[in-house]
């Protein structure tokens, strides 16, 4: 059973980062880094809390860009629900003349609910989240959902020494035209070196809409994760 879900994993995978090429690429290939620090929440201990950094690159750790601090206080309903009160400040730059300061800046307040659920050993989590942006362009609403999908390979669940696979898919919806603003698909492989900390590395391809075309671009991803050990 866990052979014939793995396949159908693989299969979802490869279908959808095959679709992902067949539209291109804006760019060329860039670069992703992210650091998260957790402190989970369970039905025992319920509030809990994360910290996020983010730098992007229109290049391989070249033609930096981009970069977003963020933090949130976190409240578990059980084991496998939780909402999120989050906030977080987002730079943009021109790649080729960071000199020049920045061409975007946001503040950034949110509201998220995550649920989580299993099938055999699959993860399923979905994630809810209402934005709130204030840009130097101006204020924006933002509606997004996320989907992510984690597999372990080698060991029945995530622990010490296990290797797994995970992917996400992500769309943004907003009340400004377009509605529909952009989407992300991102397959991973990743190891967990132990209990708190994981590191994934993967490609993820962003769509992102304009009112009458569109451009993407497949970025080379990594994500280190810690999570704080509570008593």
């Amino acid at each position: 059973m866990h052979f014939k879900l793995f396949l159908l994993f693989i299969a979802i995978l490869s279908l959808a980062f095959n679709e992902s090429k067949a539209q291109g690429q804006f760019y060329g290939t860039g670069s992703w880094n992210i650091i998260t620090i957790n402190l989970p929440g369970n039905a025992t201990h319920r509030w809990g809390g994360y910290f996020e950094a983010q730098d992007r690159n229109y290049g391989i750790a070249s033609k930096f860009y981009y970069y977003e601090v963020k933090t949130g206080v976190s409240y578990n309903f059980d084991n496998n629900s939780f909402a999120l009160l989050g906030t977080g400040r987002y730079t943009t730059y021109g790649f080729d003349a960071v000199d020049d300061g920045p061409q975007i800046t946001e503040t950034r307040l949110w509201e998220q609910l995550t649920t989580n659920h299993y099938i055999s050993r699959l993860k399923l989590e979905h994630r809810y989240r209402v934005e709130q942006r204030w840009l130097n362009t101006g204020y924006r609403n933002r509606f997004r959902y996320r989907l992510t999908a984690t597999l372990p390979l080698n060991k029945s669940k995530l622990e010490k020494g296990a290797l797994f696979a995970a992917a996400f898919g992500e769309v943004f919806f907003n009340n400004k035209q377009p509605n529909f603003e952009r989407n992300r698909f991102s397959p991973s492989i990743g190891y967990k070196f132990s209990k708190p900390f994981a590191l994934q590395a993967g490609v993820i391809n962003q769509r992102n809409y304009q009112t009458n075309t569109s451009d993407d671009k497949n970025y080379l991803i990594i994500t280190a994760t810690y999570n704080i050990q509570r008593q």
